[in-house]
């Protein structure tokens, strides 16, 4: 005889698919695709996957799961860092990748309204002959509701902010079906309760997003990029520090340590120097960006630096960008076979010298190859250590530097993650930082989610 929960599952999936046919897919590729991110965490997959089309159906989706108490995960593009979209527990597997449609843009308002599966370059090629574009970059294509579901932000947020900052409302499917919408399109508002940045950073675990409205800016007028290369990794990091103290209103600033510099040059075919380098990258009019160019190499020749090479071709900006966005396929490239395992902290500007510092002295000790690479204008980087998880000592390697890394940046009055979220792989660290805050944050769960089917086993435990 079949056990209860076996039925009360099966009965959710026979409903299901008779909501939405052969988009109900339950074959094993398909389960398991949707069970793994680009993390070392390992797949786990849910027990059916649903290809959602509208909101409508996502909320009859997500009653029908209430009704039977199946965990529902929401999925993107499966681009997450942290397990955020393995299910432990079974259940749905909510893919919202076809709800794609670009429902309006307001360029009067400088705002555009999307579906949840918009993904960033989608928006952007959407926007081009319209003289304005979205910021946000995290560096994968994810998707626009993923990002506001993790609070990701990225290369350009040391300007522009990060999803927090960038959306202006949501519509989300809440744990018993309802349908909210959070805000309306006004650039503030003292109405209530912030609902918007209640579920923006929630990971799935309050309500499924399925569309927002995002913040749009005009594309500069010039657009100047560059690099710089420094005998020492302390230099560098100095460097970004009087930047930013400076308040020289570079747009991005991004750090690659002479692991990461080889692995680049390798995987891109490049030529840099094999130390530690800064990408920085300034917007504005053309006088203002060769003035804060001219600023900024100025900075780094005081901290050590070379030569400061800038360019403002828009292919030769592309083609360094290229590199620093596929600097973690580039990690792995140096030890083929092995997963990454990455994990990103943030500090306040003025300690990121110490939390940069910490970690190499780690990493000088170890047997482990882990690049380092971080969008430090606003003190957040990321350590790349490429493991074989079968290896338990390899493991336990990792797990030791990645802890002190994380401690130490809870020292510093920094946090555990700047922007990969806590999914499943963060949860005891979450703990740590926020100490009773948890407890608020359980009390606001078992409220929104009494039955604890959205999302279950991420960000913490009940």
């Amino acid at each position: 005889m079949a056990h209860a929960g076996e039925r009360a599952r099966q009965s959710a999936i026979d409903e299901l698919r008779a909501l939405a046919g052969e988009r109900l897919v339950t074959s094993a590729a398909v389960r398991e695709a949707h069970g793994r991110d680009e993390s070392w965490h390992p797949c786990v997959p849910p027990d059916a996957v649903l290809f959602a089309e509208t909101t409508e159906e996502v909320s009859a989706a997500v009653r029908i799961c209430a009704r039977h108490r199946l965990p529902v995960i929401p999925f993107g593009t499966g681009t997450s860092l942290e397990g955020h979209i393995s299910a432990p527990h079974g259940g749905l597997s909510l893919d919202l990748s076809r709800m794609n449609r670009i429902i309006s843009v307001n360029a009067a308002d400088l705002d555009a309204h999307v579906e949840a599966g918009v993904t960033r370059k989608a928006l952007n090629a959407y926007l081009r002959d319209t003289g304005l574009f979205f910021p946000i970059d995290p560096g994968a294509d994810a998707s626009l509701g993923g990002m506001a579901a993790t609070r990701a932000s990225g290369t350009n947020a040391v300007r522009y902010g990060t999803m927090r900052e960038n959306v202006l409302n949501l519509t989300a499917v809440m744990a018993d079906g309802r349908i909210v919408r959070t805000a309306r399109r006004a650039r503030k508002s003292a109405a209530g309760y912030d609902l918007t940045r209640l579920l923006v950073g929630s990971e799935g675990t309050l309500g499924i997003i399925t569309e927002l409205t995002v913040r749009l800016y005009g594309i500069p007028e010039a657009i100047s990029s560059g690099i710089v290369s420094f005998p020492a990794f302390e230099g560098a990091i100095d460097a970004v520090i009087a930047t930013i103290q400076s308040g020289l209103p570079v747009a991005r600033i991004e750090f690659l340590d002479e692991v990461q510099v080889a692995a680049c040059n390798r995987y891109s075919k490049l030529t840099l120097p094999e130390t530690a380098l800064l990408l920085v990258e300034f917007h504005g009019s053309e006088a203002s960006v060769v003035q804060q160019a001219e600023r900024f190499g100025a900075i780094a020749r005081d901290n050590g630096g070379g030569a400061f090479e800038w360019a403002t071709r828009a292919e030769e900006r592309t083609r360094l960008w290229e590199a620093r966005h596929n600097a973690l396929y580039a990690a792995l490239a140096l030890q083929p076979g092995k997963k990454g395992m990455i994990s990103d902290v943030c500090v306040p500007i003025s300690r990121l010298a110490e939390a940069v510092a910490g970690t190499k002295a780690d990493l000088a000790s170890s047997p482990l190859v882990a690049p380092i690479v971080g969008h430090v204008g606003d003190g957040n980087f990321h350590l790349i250590m490429l493991v074989d998880p079968s290896n338990a000592a390899e493991m336990a390697e990792a797990r030791r530097i990645h802890d002190r890394m994380v401690d130490r940046a809870l020292a510093l009055d920094g946090t555990c993650t700047g922007e990969h979220g806590i999914g499943e792989g963060k949860i005891r660290f979450l703990e740590a930082e926020h100490g009773e805050g948890i407890a608020v944050m359980r009390a606001i769960k078992r409220a929104l989610d009494p039955l604890n089917i959205l999302n279950p086993g991420k960000m913490f435990t009940l």
